[in-house]
């Protein structure tokens, strides 16, 4: 009976295994394939008969993309890591600001608040869209890296995680700074922030994202070349008069890198910081 017992977990966990890697496979298609036709030519893109590699990999490609004069690629990439970063310092600095208070500043229209800020989630940002763009405008900040940071910085969602988690924070960690003699704003900084690192971690690795993907925003506000963002760049590639394929693939391939590097720095903290907000109920 024990042997019978032993022979299904391991079927069991076999079963398991065969499952992940087929997952895993189905994952890597997407890389495999911009890896795959980055590093071909236009006719092996376009070939009838497909191969797993093409004949010959074409590493000058990559060059080939930072010396396309058509697209400033470097700028672009320098543009999205500027407007990315600052994104996600001024959205955790002003999203767990905001959430602290709401979570433990005693006002007796704090909920209503709350619930004003969860009501701006309710709002489509096609609303907002015009709006934002004349405020903008009118300022003067029209491709300027302040018009495609600034109107981004606050974000209801990590406001409503930040609260969240802030909801459940241990007060006596609190109550215990206080009798040292720090005030609220020396506990928020020295003893709130660094017991919340998961949540801070894994509210700006989404903040991140969003920001280095964002595309309509950008497009519109960055309307000189020096102003581009990598998304805007990419997009020029496919044009109605050319699609340069090759290219375009090779440049997905580099615009993802920065991505990949933040998701594999932070994934220990991302399950952990959802798990700490509360926002699964």
């Amino acid at each position: 009976m024990r042997q019978t017992d032993d022979a299904l977990v391991r079927a069991g966990r076999a079963l398991r295994l065969v499952l992940l890697i087929a997952l895993a496979a189905l994952f890597l298609i997407p890389f495999y394939l911009l890896l795959r036709n980055g590093l071909a030519t236009e006719a092996d893109i376009t070939a009838p008969g497909w191969t797993f590699l093409p004949r010959e990999l074409h590493w000058s490609n990559l060059r080939e993309l930072f010396d396309d004069p058509s697209v400033p690629m470097a700028h672009a990439l320098l543009n999205s890591t500027l407007i990315a970063v600052a994104t996600t310092v001024g959205t955790l600095l002003l999203a767990s600001l905001a959430g602290y208070g709401l979570a433990r500043i005693p006002y007796r229209h704090a909920n209503a608040v709350f619930y004003a800020v969860l009501g701006t989630l309710m709002v489509p940002a096609a609303v907002t869209f015009v709006p934002s763009f004349v405020l903008v405008s009118s300022l003067g900040w029209i491709s300027t890296l302040r018009g495609l940071i600034v109107p981004t910085l606050f974000s209801a969602f990590a406001c409503f995680v930040f609260r969240q988690y802030f909801l459940g924070f241990p007060r006596e960690l609190e109550d215990a700074a206080q009798v040292d003699g720090l005030g609220p704003w020396r506990t928020y900084w020295r003893v709130v922030v660094p017991n919340a690192r998961p949540v801070f971690a894994a509210v700006g690795t989404i903040v991140f994202i969003g920001a280095w993907n964002a595309f309509l925003w950008p497009l519109v506000i960055g309307q000189d070349r020096d102003a581009w963002t990598v998304q805007v760049a990419l997009s020029t590639f496919t044009t109605a008069q050319t699609v340069n394929i090759h290219e375009l693939f090779v440049a997905a391939a580099v615009s993802i890198v920065p991505l990949l590097l933040v998701f594999l720095l932070l994934q220990r903290y991302i399950v952990a910081g959802v798990e700490r907000s509360g926002i699964d109920g």
